[in-house]
C-alpha cells in the first residue's frame, strides 16, 4: 500500500484492496458490489482490480449472503460478505449466530468470515435503514463485534478481522462515511479486543465507540474528562474499561443503541461489578430512545444522544 490520503469510506475501500492483494483466498460477496461498486461505494473498483470470481454480485437475500460466506470459510476462504444496510443482518441472525460463530465450539473449524455494511443514524434514513444491530448480536459466543470510529480504524480494523478465525460483525457507521477524512504514509495496525483512549482526564471518563465518540469529544472539549474508544463490543477490553473507571471514578457510557438490552447496559453491569469500590457516582447511561429510528430529521435529532444531552449528563455526574 502506498501513502493514503482519503475519507472512512476510502479507507474501508482500501482495506478490501488490500487484503484481497495480499491473500488470494479473500473476496467480496453482496449486492449490487461488482460493476456498480456498492450502495455507498464501497467496493468501487474492486470488481475491475480483482474480476467476477472475487468480486460476486449476489440476489437480494440475506440467508443466501451469510450462507454461502460461511460455506467458503469452512472451506478455507476468507469472505467479505456486504449487507447493504447492517438492518438486513437480522434476517441472517440465525446463520450467524447459531451457526458461523458455534462452529469453533461444534467440532474445532475456524469460521474466517466478515459480515461488514453501513449502520447507524444521522442521515434520515428512516427505521429500515439506520439502526444500530449490536444489541441484537452481543452475548453470542463465538461472533466478534467492531465498530470502527476513525479513518484509521476503519482501515486497521477491518484487516484485522479479515484476518481473524472466527466470524465478525463489522459496523461502519454511515455517518463517518464521507465527513472524516485522515492521511498516512504506512497503513495503521490494530487488534481486536484493544480500546483506544481519544483523551485524557481525571474527572470522569466517557466509554464509547464509532460515530458517538465524536459527539463526546466535542461536547466536552473543555472539561477534564477521558474518552475511551471501544472499538470492539465483543471481546471488551476490560484491562482498560476498569482501570480507567477506577482511576477517574465517574463513568458515562454513551452508544446510538437503545439502552433496553444493548451494549450500555452490558458495561454499566460489568463496571458496577469490577469497580463498584471507586465509583463516586453510578454509572451514567446514554443512548437512543427505544424506539424505531424516525425518518423526520428534527424526530432523529430527538431520538439520538447530542452533543447538550452529553454536556448534561456529565455534568450533572461531575457534580456527585
Amino acid at each position: 500500500m502506498t501513502a493514503f490520503d482519503g475519507t472512512y469510506l476510502d479507507a474501508i475501500r482500501q482495506a478490501l484492496h488490500d487484503a484481497m492483494a495480499a491473500d488470494s483466498t479473500v473476496f467480496c460477496l453482496g449486492e449490487d458490489i461488482g460493476v456498480y461498486g456498492g450502495a455507498f461505494g464501497a467496493t468501487a473498483g474492486l470488481f475491475e482490480a480483482f474480476g467476477a470470481e472475487r468480486v460476486l454480485d449476489t440476489p437480494i437475500a440475506e440467508q443466501a449472503i451469510a450462507g454461502a460466506a460461511i460455506g467458503a470459510a469452512l472451506m478455507g476462504r476468507r469472505p467479505v460478505a456486504e449487507f447493504q444496510f447492517m438492518d438486513f443482518a437480522l434476517l441472517a441472525s440465525d446463520l450467524i449466530c447459531n451457526f458461523a460463530a458455534g462452529t469453533r465450539w461444534r467440532w474445532g473449524a475456524p469460521c474466517p468470515v466478515v459480515f461488514r455494511g453501513p449502520a447507524g443514524a444521522g442521515v434520515h434514513g428512516g427505521p429500515f435503514h439506520s439502526q444500530n444491530p449490536e444489541g441484537a448480536f452481543l452475548g453470542r459466543p463465538g461472533l466478534k463485534i467492531v465498530a470502527p470510529g476513525t479513518v484509521a480504524d476503519a482501515y486497521a480494523l477491518l484487516r484485522a478481522s479479515i484476518d481473524d478465525p472466527d466470524p465478525v460483525l463489522f459496523l461502519e457507521h454511515k455517518a463517518l462515511y464521507r465527513r472524516l477524512k485522515d492521511r498516512w504514509d504506512s497503513p495503521p495496525i490494530a487488534r481486536l479486543g484493544q480500546a483506544a483512549l481519544r483523551r485524557d482526564g481525571t474527572k470522569a471518563a466517557i466509554l464509547t465507540y464509532g460515530a458517538a465518540q465524536h459527539l463526546a469529544l466535542e461536547a466536552t472539549a473543555d472539561l477534564d474528562v477521558a474518552i475511551l474508544d471501544l472499538r470492539t463490543l465483543h471481546p471488551l477490553d476490560l484491562d482498560a474499561i476498569t482501570a480507567l473507571a477506577k482511576r477517574t471514578h465517574r463513568v458515562m457510557v454513551l452508544t446510538e443503541a437503545s439502552l433496553s438490552s444493548g451494549p450500555s447496559a452490558e458495561l454499566t453491569a460489568r463496571i458496577q461489578d469490577a469497580c463498584f469500590p471507586w465509583l463516586d457516582a453510578p454509572v451514567m447511561r446514554l443512548g437512543a430512545e427505544d424506539t424505531f429510528t424516525p425518518a423526520s430529521p428534527p424526530l432523529e435529532a430527538a431520538f439520538l444522544p447530542s452533543k447538550a444531552r452529553i454536556r448534561d449528563g456529565i455534568e450533572g455526574l461531575l457534580a456527585w
